[in-house]
C-alpha cells in the first residue's frame, strides 16, 4: 500500500485544513465541498485526513462496520450478540464519477429473492464508508441521481435499498467531502446547500510559497515513507488534538447570544431555510471544541459564517458564492461579547506553530489555522443599467450604434462591449427523435430511470428488473422445471430488463453573429439577454454548452463546449461587435466543433442555436474550415445545407427588427432544417404555439421538400 501524502506537510490552504478538521471534530457539521482551481492540493488534502481520525471498533465480521457497544438493530448482518470489538482504522472511500446505483448503494440478487424469499445484498460503497469518510472527487460531474442517493444518505445517516418490493437498510454516517473545479460546470443550488461547509481554494501567488510546495512534493516523490516519517510528529499532534475536542465537543456551551448573533447573521445575508442556522452552531461549536474552549464566541460564529454561507448566498445560477465582510462584521457588531462561564485558560496553547520546515500555519503544519476566510477582491463598481460603459463623451442614444466613423471596406467599426438585458424563461428547445446520451432533462431518451416503456433481456449486469415480463417468460416453463411449491421457479434467461424513456443533456452549440449590423446598443443587449436566458435553460438541463461567434472575416470559437455555463455567461458579456458578417465563416466553424465533439462524446445529440438577422456580407474564413470566396448569401445557404444534411437539429434566433424586414434568417432556417424564432417569440410566456420544439418546423420543410 503506498504511503499517502501527510495532512500536515500540505502547505497554505488554511481554509481547507480548518474545514476538514472541524467535520473530524464534528461529523454533524455536514462534509466539506471544495471548489477550486486544477492542481491546488484538493484531493491530497483530502486523501490525508483520514489518517488523523481515531481508530473504530467493530463488530468481527460485520460488513456494515457496526459499533460493538451500539449495535444497528437492523443491521443485515445482525443481530448482534454482544461481544468484543475489533479496532481499525477510519475508511476514506472514494466514489468514481461513473459509478453506478448499484455501486453506491449496493445490489439485491433479484433471482434469489423471487426464487427463495432470501435478502441477498451485496454491500456497497456507502457501507463501505460507515463511520468514515467519503470523497467524491469531481462530484459536479457525478449523476444527479446519484447525488440525490448520496446526500438523502448523509442526512438521514442511513441508506435505503428498494428493489421491486424487497428491501434492505443499514446505517450510513459517515464524512462527506467533495472537491470540483467550477470551470467543468457548477452543482444545482439545492444541492449545494446539502453540503455543510463550502471553501474556495487557489494557488498561491508567493513564490517562496509556491518553492515550498515544490520542494516538498519532490521530497515526498523520492521517498515516500521517509518523508512521512518527518512529519510524524506533528500528525500524532493534530491526531490527539482532534480526539480532545471529539472529547470536549459535548461540554461546549453555544449561549444566547450566539444563538441570536447565527440567527441574525443568516437573516441578514437572507439565506433560504433553516439548513444554514443549523450548520453555523454546529460549526461554531467545533471550532470552539478545536481551540480547546468550552464557550462559544463571537469570532467563532464569525469563522463559521465564513465556511457555512457562501455557497448558500447564491440567487442565480450565475452568481459567483461569496460573503460581504463588511455586512458580516456589522451584523455581529451589533450583539455584545459572551462573558466566558468557568474558563480560566481560554487559549491553550497548539502544537508549535513553526515556519514552514516545521509544519506552521506558513508550511501548512498541525497549528491553529488562522480564523478568516480570504480577502475577496473587491468588485468594479458597475454601471448603471441604462449607461454604457464608455466614457460620457463617446456615448449615443441606445437605438443607434456607436458615432464613430466607419472602415475603409464599408464595415462597422468594432464597439466595446454591451450588458445583457434581463434573462427570461425562454421556451423549451429538444432534439427531434429518441437519444441514449447523458442524464439531462432537454431531450427524450432511454435512460436508466424515468417511465418504463417496455422490456428485454439485459445486456450485462441486471440493474432495473421488469417484473412482469420476468413472470411472464418463466411462467410456461414451471412444469418442465418441476415446480412442486408456491415459489416460482426462475433462471437466468427468464430475467427481462425494464427499457425506460427520460430525458437526456445535450451539446447546446450557441453561433452568434456580433457583426455591425447587430451593434446597436439596444438591440445588441437583447440580443445577449436572449443568448443568457438559453444558457440559463441550459444550466437547469444539464446541458453542455459551447459558444461560436462571427464578425469581420473571421469566426472564433469563444468557448469550446463545456458544462460550465457560467463561464459561457462570462465571455457573452465580453463579447464585442462590430465589422461584416461571415455567417457562412460561422456555420462552418460549427460544423467543425460538432465534428470533433462527435468523436469526443458520440452519445451527446447536439442542438445547434444561431443567433443572427440573417445578413451575410462576408465570405470570411473559421480556422481549418476556408471558405473559397464568392457571393456571401450562397455561400451561407450551402453552409447551412451541409448541416442540414448531417443531422444536426438547428434552431435560428431571428434578430432582425425594425418595420422594413428582409425575412433572411427564415431563410436561413430552411435552409438548416429548423425552425425560426423571434426574440419576443423565444419568451415562453408568449402566444403558443410559436416554438415547441425543433422538430415540428423540420417535419414541416421536410414535407414541403
Amino acid at each position: 500500500m503506498s504511503t499517502p501524502y501527510p495532512f500536515t506537510a500540505v502547505v497554505g490552504q488554511s481554509d481547507l485544513r480548518l474545514a476538514l478538521l472541524l467535520n473530524a471534530v464534528s461529523p454533524a457539521v455536514g462534509g466539506v465541498l471544495v471548489r477550486g482551481e486544477k492542481g491546488t492540493a484538493k484531493s491530497t488534502a483530502v486523501r490525508a485526513l483520514s489518517a488523523l481520525l481515531p481508530q473504530v471498533d467493530v463488530v468481527p465480521g460485520c460488513r456494515f462496520s457496526c459499533a460493538p457497544a451500539a449495535p444497528d438493530p437492523a443491521c443485515p448482518d445482525g443481530p448482534h450478540e454482544p461481544g468484543p470489538g475489533a479496532a481499525r482504522p477510519a475508511r476514506m472511500v472514494e466514489l468514481p464519477v461513473g459509478a453506478s446505483e448499484d455501486r453506491l448503494v449496493g445490489a439485491l440478487d433479484i433471482e434469489r429473492a423471487l426464487a427463495e424469499g432470501v435478502k441477498a445484498f451485496e454491500p456497497g460503497l456507502l457501507a463501505d464508508a460507515h463511520r468514515g469518510i467519503l470523497y467524491v472527487d469531481e462530484v459536479n460531474l457525478l449523476h444527479d441521481h446519484l447525488i440525490d442517493l448520496l446526500l438523502d444518505a448523509a442526512a438521514m445517516g442511513a441508506s435505503y435499498v428498494e428493489r421491486e418490493g424487497v428491501s434492505v437498510r443499514h446505517a450510513a454516517r459517515f464524512l462527506l467531502v467533495g472537491t470540483m473545479n467550477p470551470e467543468e460546470g457548477e452543482l444545482r443550488p439545492q444541492l449545494l446547500d446539502r453540503f455543510g461547509l463550502t471553501v474556495e481554494v487557489a494557488a498561491s501567488r508567493e513564490p517562496a510559497q509556491r518553492v515550498e510546495v515544490v520542494r516538498r512534493r519532490l521530497a515526498y516523490e523520492d521517498d515516500p515513507a521517509a518523508f512521512a516519517g518527518r512529519w510524524a510528529g506533528d500528525e500524532q499532534d493534530v491526531r490527539a488534538r482532534v480526539v480532545a475536542a471529539r472529547a470536549l465537543l459535548p461540554q461546549v456551551r453555544l449561549g444566547d447570544t450566539s444563538l441570536l448573533q447565527i440567527a441574525a447573521t443568516c437573516a441578514g445575508f437572507e439565506v433560504d431555510g433553516m439548513r444554514a442556522d443549523i450548520v453555523m452552531a454546529r460549526t461554531a461549536t467545533a471550532l470552539a471544541a478545536w481551540a480547546g474552549r468550552s464557550e462559544v464566541r463571537k469570532e467563532d460564529v464569525r469563522q463559521a459564517a465564513l465556511l457555512a454561507l457562501p455557497h448558500r448566498r447564491r440567487r442565480n445560477p450565475f452568481d459567483a458564492p461569496g460573503l460581504d465582510e463588511d455586512k458580516l462584521d456589522e451584523i455581529l457588531d451589533g450583539f455584545p461579547d459572551e462573558e466566558p462561564e468557568n474558563d480560566p485558560d481560554p487559549e491553550p496553547e497548539g502544537p508549535d506553530d513553526g515556519g514552514p520546515e516545521d509544519g506552521g500555519p506558513d508550511g501548512g503544519g498541525g497549528g491553529i489555522p488562522p480564523q478568516g476566510g480570504p480577502e475577496a477582491p473587491e468588485a468594479p463598481e458597475a454601471p448603471a443599467p441604462d449607461e454604457s460603459p464608455e466614457a460620457p463623451e463617446t456615448r449615443e442614444s441606445p437605438d443607434s450604434p456607436a458615432q464613430q466613423p466607419a472602415s475603409r471596406d464599408g464595415a462597422s467599426p468594432e464597439q466595446a462591449a454591451v450588458r445583457a438585458a434581463e434573462p427570461f424563461r425562454t421556451k423549451v428547445l429538444s432534439v427531434p427523435g429518441l437519444g441514449e446520451g447523458a442524464s439531462g432533462r432537454r431531450s427524450r431518451a432511454r435512460t436508466a430511470h424515468g417511465r418504463t416503456t417496455g422490456a428485454q433481456r439485459p445486456r450485462g449486469q441486471l440493474t432495473k428488473l421488469h417484473l412482469a415480463a420476468t413472470v411472464q417468460a418463466a411462467a410456461p416453463h414451471q412444469k418442465a422445471r418441476g415446480r412442486s411449491g408456491r415459489g416460482l421457479v426462475v433462471r437466468k434467461d427468464d430475467l427481462r430488463q425494464a427499457t425506460r424513456e427520460g430525458r437526456e443533456g445535450n451539446l447546446v452549440l450557441f453561433v452568434v453573429d456580433a457583426s455591425g449590423s447587430m451593434a446597436a446598443r439596444q438591440r445588441m443587449s437583447a440580443v445577449k439577454g436572449a443568448v443568457l436566458s438559453l444558457l440559463l435553460d441550459a444550466y437547469q438541463r444539464r446541458d453542455k454548452v459551447g459558444l461560436i461567434t462571427f464578425r469581420g472575416s473571421a469566426a472564433e470559437l469563444a468557448l469550446p463546449p463545456t458544462s460550465s455555463v457560467d463561464a459561457a455567461a462570462v465571455r457573452l458579456e465580453q463579447l464585442p461587435t462590430g465589422g461584416r458578417t461571415p455567417l457562412a465563416a460561422g456555420l462552418l466553424k460549427a460544423h467543425e466543433v460538432l465534428r470533433i465533439e462527435r468523436l469526443r462524446d458520440p452519445s451527446r445529440r447536439p442542438l445547434l442555436v444561431v443567433v443572427t438577422d440573417g445578413r451575410a456580407t462576408s465570405a470570411g474564413t473559421a480556422g481549418s474550415a476556408r471558405t473559397d470566396g464568392g457571393d456571401p448569401r450562397r455561400l451561407a445557404g450551402r453552409s447551412a445545407r451541409l448541416l442540414q444534411a448531417e443531422g444536426i437539429a438547428s434552431v435560428v434566433v431571428d434578430c432582425e427588427s425594425g418595420p422594413v424586414r428582409l425575412g433572411l434568417a427564415g431563410v436561413l432556417a430552411a435552409d438548416l432544417g429548423g425552425p425560426a424564432v423571434t426574440l419576443d417569440g423565444l419568451r415562453a410566456d408568449s402566444l403558443a404555439g410559436l416554438v415547441k420544439n425543433v422538430r415540428t418546423a423540420s417535419d414541416t420543410h421536410r414535407r414541403a421538400a
